[in-house]
């Protein structure tokens, strides 16, 4: 007989509903932020997104540009690890390089023919370049329209660049909204930023600033770059882990199934000890003694969830696995006994089967820092796959790491070979990630407000959930009503003409 028989079933987090509070001006929708921590610093301070949702590490989901457009919305993606390392160091360097706002430019030496600088325009893709000296100190400005490619081609740069004195600079400005404001008294569609030297620091371009004015959750490290995470293995994460620090990526995930293993445990230990400036996201576990057991060996946040994912089928092939809503709850008991013991709070991530906005405020007010999601993002046009068309649907091919087609990588995720742990299937295409994101994170938004939350943890500190039966989740949604066809295919007179 087994050791222990939990009779208590295992609960979904669509079994849950919120019960309203007090709205208040501070819970209005406006004033609500979504910001949380996402791994917690052992000397006290946090790694923190300003939207709460991260995108999984894995082939179909989280590329470069997904990585940059969840970046720029104030969310981060986990580049995935079924890749040689140089290529995932690649992709993550691709991310850093990308910088919001402040750029450190290409420069070219007052000497340089115009020649020249076309074939640079031709490699890089862009015609602005700085003229600096030997000692980085400004000395003007060259771009597309201050040169002829074929008449000017034996001039010089600095016979034909826009000088020093004749333009608009910024002088040690670190904040973007500073600079927007000089850069549109200028007329100039570009401002050299320097230090009291004149030494060329970077460069603001309007087009950039405007976005990052549309995109005020753009979450950025100290040097104005997008924030990116990657993802490790247990079996080469020394080489692994050292090939992305090197590349500067923000945290380091353990991608495993079972995260509650000496091997990962063992991976812990050595991550911190070699890299403990680097936040390291463990998992997953679906227990309160696999979460003690990560926390316990130097995890900074941990995620949780096992088989509840759309083409995951953990559950079905090895009879392992928990609801998540389950799991999420016995790791935050087991997450808040640890941080009264201890004065350590690290974040928790449920991961699996998170479909909807509704998933997502479920999963936060039970205690989730943050929500990691695989179909919801592979749906998006910044997903990596192509969109295909099938039944006249457009779709996008989405699988799963434990697939068959991701475990052709020859560094398998998964110990054993003899059998699956995922499927590949089609998700239907969602449009831009911006636009999905928008409409759920106003409903999340919602939500807090109607339960009179201003911030994430004040929604894990104050909500109010109900386990409601099936008859109770039916109610909930569209019933005893007839609904127009699909196609349109109606009148104003009634359906069918």
């Amino acid at each position: 007989m087994a050791k222990t028989i939990i009779t208590e079933p295992s609960r979904t987090l669509m079994e849950y509903r919120l019960l309203p509070a007090l709205t208040t001006p501070e819970s209005m929708h406006g004033s609500i932020s979504l910001a949380t921590a996402i791994a917690g610093d052992r000397k006290g301070g946090h790694l923190r997104l300003n939207v709460p949702v991260l995108s999984a590490a894995m082939q179909s989901v989280s590329g470069t540009r997904m990585a940059i457009e969840l970046a720029r919305l104030g969310g981060a993606a986990v580049i995935f690890a079924s890749q040689t390392v140089a290529d995932q160091a690649t992709m993550v360097r691709a991310v850093k390089s990308y910088r919001a706002g402040f750029v450190h430019p290409r420069t070219i030496s007052p000497d340089l023919p115009i020649a020249e600088v076309v074939k640079l325009t031709d490699t890089l893709g862009y015609s602005t370049f700085p003229v600096v000296d030997e000692s980085r100190k400004l000395l003007g400005l060259l771009t597309r329209n201050d040169f002829d490619p074929v008449r000017h081609a034996g001039k010089r740069a600095d016979e034909r660049m826009v000088p020093r004195a004749k333009l608009t600079v910024g002088v040690s400005i670190r904040d973007l909204a500073k600079a927007y404001e000089l850069l549109t008294e200028s007329h100039q569609p570009v401002l050299p930023i320097v230090d009291e030297q004149d030494g060329l620091v970077s460069m603001v371009f309007r087009k950039d600033i405007r976005d990052h004015l549309d995109n005020p959750d753009q979450l950025l490290d100290a040097k104005n770059r997008f924030v990116v995470f990657a993802a490790i293995n247990t079996h080469d994460y020394q080489e692994r882990a050292t090939a992305l620090v090197e590349a500067e990526v923000d945290a380091l995930v353990v991608d495993s199934s079972d995260g509650h293993s000496t091997f990962q445990g063992d991976a812990l230990v050595w991550l911190k000890e070699r890299f403990p400036q680097v936040p390291v996201i463990a998992g997953n576990v679906i227990t309160g003694d696999g979460f003690r057991f990560l926390a316990q060996r130097g995890a900074d946040a941990v995620k949780v969830g096992m088989g509840g994912g759309s083409i995951c089928i953990t559950q079905e092939q090895k009879g392992t696995g928990r609801g998540l809503a389950t799991a999420v709850l016995d790791v935050v008991r087991a997450r808040d006994a640890y941080f009264k013991e201890t004065g350590t709070y690290i974040p928790v991530i449920a991961d699996g089967g998170i479909e909807t906005a509704r998933d997502i405020t479920i999963a936060l007010a039970m205690g989730a820092d943050a929500c990691m999601m695989g179909r919801y993002f592979a749906r998006m046009e910044e997903s990596p796959t192509e969109k295909v068309v099938v039944n006249n649907r457009v779709m996008k091919p989405y699988w799963g790491e434990g697939s068959s087609r991701a475990r052709t990588w020859r560094e398998q995720r998964y110990s054993q070979s003899k059998f699956v742990e995922g499927v590949e299937g089609l998700v239907e295409y969602a449009g831009k990630l911006k636009d999905n994101l928008d409409e759920t994170f106003a409903k999340i938004r919602a939500s807090m407000s109607s339960c009179g939350a201003p911030t994430v943890r004040a929604f894990q500190e104050t909500a109010v959930l109900e386990l409601v039966s099936a008859l109770s989740i039916r109610e909930g949604q569209v019933h005893d009503i007839y609904m127009p066809p699909a196609d349109g295919s109606y009148t104003d007179r009634g359906w069918g003409g």
